[in-house]
């Protein structure tokens, strides 16, 4: 039997192999202290019941998040089903039989960097989108933005941006739902849409930390959704350069793209406690809400972090974002585990209902298109 993570977004270290029990531990994120995510390759166990212990899942940084969790696993990458996987004194435990010689494990279903270039490839061959490199990431790769729609000074301006925390690969495969949709010219919503409004997409905002296998950290060790008040070139260009983009064309809503380890539903965080928080955003927000619980059986507004009056934290992405442009803005948090309100035995909270939900989400913002200010 072999182990091995040497490739994109691969994350984990053998600590023993005997018989047909497999200890590994997951490593921490580049220059931080975070870790999380995991991806590996089991080859030569075919048709062997095997057992996989993370032997250090109990000091990760949400161990909460092994409760009730189900290991993902693919043969050929592209269908990932669960496996049997249980929490135990600290361990997390997955046990399977592979059916061929090669299968892969991971946290979710991975997002890779070739998946992200075709993406904004294939996004920037329609006539209603261009692709704009604005910036490099710490490692010097290309920061991507796509506008979607036609500017004008006289429309509103949505910002979706997705993956600060790279190891929440679902929020790219959402965000693969909304580009797809917004740019059918079949679709009504979407038309009407890019009629009142342009769209700015930044699908990834941490490639290198994807590349990396890291669960919330880019390159430079940094938290990028606890940089939005003072970025730095140097450290988090991420943020820097695609908050010097917002000021340069301005926000009207904002959504921000992300996953959640412990809460097994979908569901959103608002910007309340920032000073400048008013019942126009409320009412907007309350508006947004009700109409994807219409719309939307996968969304909820019961289970979440629950609402703050405290002051809001300006260092994070949305709530920065709200306070800065006296905008709409929200974080939308997706599980790792599975939605309980709409359970799913082989795949839990998948990559296909990810894509899913972010079509979903063009109806919402329809709705509150007209109320924005």
């Amino acid at each position: 039997m072999k182990i091995s993570s040497n490739f994109d977004s691969g994350n984990i270290e053998i600590v023993n192999i005997v018989d047909n029990v497999i200890e590994l531990k997951i490593p921490k994120d580049t220059k931080s202290d975070f870790f999380q995510w995991f991806h590996f390759r089991l080859t030569g166990a075919e048709y062997e019941e095997v057992e996989i212990r993370i032997v250090n899942a109990g000091e990760s940084s949400y161990p909460e998040g092994w409760e009730n969790y189900q290991c993902r696993a693919s043969y050929d990458k592209k269908e990932w089903f669960t496996v049997e996987t249980s929490y135990e004194n600290g361990q997390l435990v997955i046990n399977a039989c592979p059916q061929l010689n090669s299968i892969y494990f991971a946290y979710f279903a991975p997002f890779s960097f070739e998946m992200h270039q075709e993406l904004v490839s294939e996004a920037q061959l329609s006539e209603q989108c261009d692709l704009e490199v604005i910036g490099q990431t710490v490692e010097g790769r290309d920061i991507e933005m796509l506008t979607i729609g036609n500017a004008d000074d006289d429309k509103k301006k949505i910002w979706v941006t997705a993956r600060q925390h790279p190891g929440e690969a679902m929020a790219e495969w959402f965000v693969k739902g909304f580009i797809e949709r917004i740019l059918d010219e079949a679709d009504p919503v979407a038309r009407k849409i890019l009629e009142e409004a342009v769209v700015y997409v930044v699908p990834n905002m941490n490639i290198d930390g994807s590349i990396a296998g890291n669960l919330r950290a880019n390159a430079a060790g940094r938290n990028l959704n606890r940089e939005w008040e003072n970025p730095s070139e140097e450290f988090s260009p991420e943020v820097y350069y695609v908050r010097n983009k917002m000021d340069e064309l301005g926000v009207d809503l904002a959504l921000d793209i992300h996953g959640d380890e412990a809460i097994p539903y979908n569901f959103v965080t608002t910007p309340e406690g920032i000073p400048s928080f008013d019942e126009y955003r409320k009412n907007i927000q309350d508006k947004f809400k009700d109409h994807w619980m219409e719309i939307s059986p996968d969304f909820q507004d019961t289970h979440n972090y629950g609402v703050s009056t405290a002051p809001a934290n300006l260092a994070i992405g949305s709530k920065q974002i709200a306070e800065r442009f006296k905008c709409v803005a929200f974080t939308i948090e997706m599980p790792f585990k599975d939605n309980d309100d709409m359970p799913d035995p082989v795949y839990a909270w998948s990559d296909d209902r990810a894509i899913k939900f972010g079509e979903s989400v063009l109806n919402p913002i329809l709705n509150v298109l007209k109320h924005l200010r």
